[in-house]
C-alpha cells in the first residue's frame, strides 16, 4: 500500500508559492475524485500535445480512456505523460491589477502511461461509466464487442505529483488596504440543471431515478 505521500522529485516540486502545495494522498485523491475532466499533455516526435479526456480513480491508480483510432494514444503506450486536473473555485479581484488571482485546487501527476489489456478494459469501462452517473451502466444495452475494440483505456499510478491550492480573499500591498477599492472575491461553483430529454426519447419515457437523483459531488 502507498504511503499517505505523494512522491516529490524536482519536476513535482513547488518553487512557487510552495505554501499552497499539497503532497497528502487524500487531499490529491478528493480534488480528482470531484471533477471527470482532465488534461493529459505528452512529447510525439519532438513536439507537444495536451488532450482534454475524461478520467476516473481506483484506490492509487488513476484510468482514461479515448479512441483506438487515435494516432497520439497509440504512440503514449509506455511513455511518460502528464495529466492535470483543476477546478476554478473563483475570481480574486485585488486592489491593484498585478495582485488579482483565481481560487482553485489542482492536481500535476507524472507516471508513464500503461494500456489496459482486454481482459480487464469491459470492467474498468463499467468503472468509468458509473463514476460519472452511479447506477448507469445497468440501464444501458450490452456494449458491443466493436465499441470495446474502439476504445483504448490507459492507467497511470497516482505516485509522484502535487496538489497546489489557493483559497481566501486577495492578498494586497500593506498600503494599498486604505484605498476605496472594493475587493474581494466572487466565487464560482457548478451548478447542475434539470435533465433534458432527447427528442427522440419515446413518448412518455420518464427521467430514470438514477439520472432524476443524481448530485455533484
Amino acid at each position: 500500500m502507498p504511503n499517505g505521500k505523494l512522491k516529490t522529485t524536482p519536476r513535482t516540486k513547488l518553487v512557487r508559492n510552495p505554501k499552497r502545495a499539497e503532497y497528502d494522498r487524500d487531499v490529491v485523491n478528493e480534488i480528482i475524485d470531484a471533477t471527470p475532466l482532465c488534461h493529459v499533455s505528452y512529447i510525439i516526435d519532438g513536439r507537444p500535445y495536451v488532450t482534454p479526456t475524461l478520467q476516473w480513480r481506483e484506490g492509487s491508480t488513476i484510468y482514461w480512456h479515448g479512441s483506438s483510432a487515435s494516432r497520439f494514444l497509440r504512440q503514449i503506450v509506455d511513455q511518460e505523460v502528464c495529466m492535470a486536473i483543476t477546478h476554478f473555485d473563483g475570481l480574486v479581484l485585488a486592489r491593484s491589477a498585478f495582485h488579482h488571482s483565481i481560487n482553485y485546487r489542482s492536481v500535476m501527476l507524472f507516471g508513464q502511461a500503461s494500456k489496459i489489456g482486454d481482459a480487464e478494459k469491459d470492467q474498468l469501462l463499467h468503472s468509468f461509466v458509473d463514476n460519472l452517473i452511479p447506477g448507469r451502466w445497468e440501464n444501458l444495452r450490452p456494449m458491443s464487442s466493436k465499441e470495446a475494440k474502439a476504445t483504448t483505456v490507459f492507467s497511470m499510478p497516482i505516485d509522484e505529483g502535487s496538489a497546489k491550492v489557493r483559497t481566501g480573499p486577495p492578498v494586497d500591498d500593506d498600503e494599498d488596504y486604505s484605498l476605496p477599492i472594493w475587493a474581494g472575491v466572487l466565487p464560482i461553483t457548478q451548478v447542475l440543471q434539470p435533465p433534458e430529454p432527447d427528442p427522440k426519447n419515446p413518448a412518455g419515457l420518464e427521467v430514470p431515478a438514477h439520472v432524476r437523483d443524481f448530485k455533484l459531488g
